[in-house]
């Protein structure tokens, strides 16, 4: 009797957690239960299962459960699990563009809109997100143009007026910083604004019509037609409006389609009775059911800084929906509302939903396929090709950058199942030795990272193979890192980039692989990208030393001022780029000290 039948046998009936390992010991599948036995059983006994739940079953070596108190408690920990081993037969969500919303903090004086990507419970009020079409910069400008709303967010002293900068005179703000408006005034402005994100478009759009007249009959044509852009823009916005809809219904609306072997999740955003936009995600899912694949969907996509809308719509009854809707209550402090729809206006979105997701699985398994043979695919031929000790799943790449031996960094990029796991990316200094030696950087980087791998496997768990970027002396000077440290369960091996030959530690001569080898194009990915994080930080510390060294001759501009620059201008070149005006933005930036940043910049040839 095999061991898996031996185990069937003795499963409790109790809520709790399944995970699936496969002949190397990876885990390839975690899934939750309200009854252990009943649900792990489906996997070896159910009749009918799917093409992709047949494969994944044929996979399975072994497995092992977590019982938990309850249902909720399962759905917890599911996600935690998944989220750290990552495993291959589970939805797994890449990250995913971020959309852009608008920010106003209503509790500050004078507030501004600002542009954002993230969503905190920072007492704010935001809007959006802005997509399909609809440019968050074409709305700030609407506002700023119909409302007045200050563009900057200079913190001002409504005891001291400034002079008004030029935004003032080409009518695209109030200029409070010169208190030539009251804060009721301009607070009645806000909430005209915010009346405006939140639908009510026809006082905007009239407001804007009587200012372009007004614009016109001055003879300030260029005024005018900037108005008459943003009168264009409004009418893309109207369009996304659709009529029958309550314009206070915020809700996300989910469709899942599957083929047996491939499946995708279409998502609809309505916000207030907007639609903004569509998203489709593609993956291989071991789901039993259309309710357990749009469940565990709903666990990977909503996150703590999640813009969570009142309602989730869909045309399937989502498994365990108010076990998700409390889990997500309990960890994120939003209510949402899970409605499985049958008719009226919502089910119109739920199968506009579902006509989405079929279409974009019809296109998306060719390219899915492909995905696979480029990432999963080849990680299980690169283990046959340089006979490794591991399956790859976890893969670290480490790459070294710096120029004449100064502001020396080093990258480690992870990629798992042969795709980049951005979170886990990290960046390290040289500290220990001054002047350009790889070797020496290398073992310099590779001791702190086996070092953390002891004092914190949580952020810096064990990899199956690391990379190095570099021929035979790279490899061979990590590899004496790795006999001081005792390593053997980690494959080693360099990828040299002149010839694309891979250096192993079995023999000296290196392995040459086909240029149009699977194996060799994500090997080359991964090596690519290290170098592009190292030369990115690289980059970034010349910068701030740069500008470091540029702003020192300027009077009265001390550590507080220059960290404020370059919070606001992000680097070197954003200051050279910047005029007197912006640079007066800046908080504590006067006339003098603006100027005599333009005189040093100039002095150096920057500018």
């Amino acid at each position: 009797m095999s061991v898996i039948e031996e185990k069937l046998k003795h499963l409790p009936e109790n809520p709790g957690v399944y995970v699936m390992l496969d002949a190397d010991g990876q885990i390839i599948y975690v899934g939750k239960a309200k009854n252990l036995k009943n649900r792990v059983r489906q996997y070896f006994f159910s009749g009918v299962k799917t093409d992709k739940v047949m494969a994944m079953v044929k996979n399975i070596a072994d497995f092992y459960y977590i019982i938990v108190p309850s249902e909720i408690d399962a759905l917890s920990l599911e996600n935690n699990l998944i989220k750290k081993h990552k495993p291959r037969y589970n939805i797994l969500l890449k990250d995913d563009k971020t959309y852009p919303y608008l920010k106003i903090d209503l509790k500050e004086p004078y507030p501004t809109f600002k542009v954002t990507r993230k969503i905190k419970k920072d007492g704010a009020k935001y809007f959006g997100p802005f997509m399909g079409g609809v440019s968050v910069k074409g709305v700030l400008e609407i506002i700023n143009l119909a409302f007045g709303l200050r563009p900057c967010d200079k913190k001002l002293n409504p005891q001291k007026a400034t002079k008004p900068c030029l935004n003032y005179h080409i009518k695209k703000c109030f200029a409070p910083c010169s208190l030539l408006i009251s804060e009721q005034e301009y607070n009645q402005k806000v909430s005209g604004a915010i009346d405006f994100l939140s639908g009510d478009i026809a006082d905007t759009e009239k407001l804007l019509k009587e200012k372009m007249a007004d614009a016109v009959e001055r003879e300030e044509f260029e005024i005018a037609l900037k108005f008459r852009d943003n009168l264009s823009s409004l009418e893309k916005i109207k369009l996304k409006r659709i009529t029958a809809l309550n314009k206070f219904l915020n809700a996300d609306v989910l469709a899942y389609r599957a083929n047996g072997i491939y499946s995708t999740v279409n998502l609809l955003i309505v916000r207030n009775g907007r639609m903004l936009g569509s998203k489709n995600f593609s993956f291989e899912s071991a789901a039993l059911s259309d309710g357990d694949a749009l469940s565990e969907f709903v666990m990977r996509y909503y996150k703590k800084d999640s813009d969570i809308p009142d309602e989730i719509i869909t045309a399937t009854e989502i498994t365990s929906s108010d076990v998700v809707a409390d889990y997500i209550k309990n960890n994120y402090g939003k209510s949402v509302t899970f409605l499985c729809v049958k008719q009226g206006v919502r089910k119109q979105l739920a199968d506009m939903a579902g006509v989405n997701a079929e279409e974009h699985l019809e296109t998306a398994v060719d390219k899915i396929k492909h995905k696979s043979d480029m990432t999963v695919t080849a990680c299980k031929a690169l283990k046959e090709k340089l006979s490794l000790k591991n399956f790859p799943k976890r893969m670290e790449c480490y790459d070294i950058s710096n120029i004449s031996g100064v502001d020396k960094v080093g990258s480690m990029v992870v990629f798992i199942d042969g795709q980049p796991d951005f979170d886990s990316y990290r960046r390290f200094k040289i500290k220990t030795f001054e002047g350009a030696d790889d070797f020496r950087a290398h073992q310099e980087m590779m001791s702190r990272r086996l070092e953390r791998l002891l004092t914190d496997p949580e952020k810096f768990p064990k990899p199956d193979l690391i990379i190095i970027d570099g021929g035979k002396g790279q490899l061979s000077s990590v590899k004496e890192i790795f006999d001081q440290k005792g390593v053997e369960d980690i494959d080693l091996i360099s990828l040299a980039e002149k010839n694309e030959e891979v250096f192993t530690l079995d023999s000296s001569l290196p392995v040459v692989l086909e240029r149009r080898d699977y194996c060799l194009k994500m090997l080359q990915r991964i090596r690519d990208e290290a170098h592009r994080f190292a030369i990115t930080y690289h980059r970034s510390l010349r910068s701030k030393r740069a500008l470091t060294s540029v702003l020192d001759n300027v009077k009265g501009l001390g550590k507080i001022k220059k960290r404020a620059l370059l919070d606001k201008f992000k680097d070197l070149e954003g200051i050279i780029k910047a005029t007197v005006e912006e640079l007066k933005t800046v908080e504590g930036i006067g006339d003098v000290q603006a100027n005599n940043i333009i005189y040093a910049l100039t002095k150096e040839g920057l500018k």
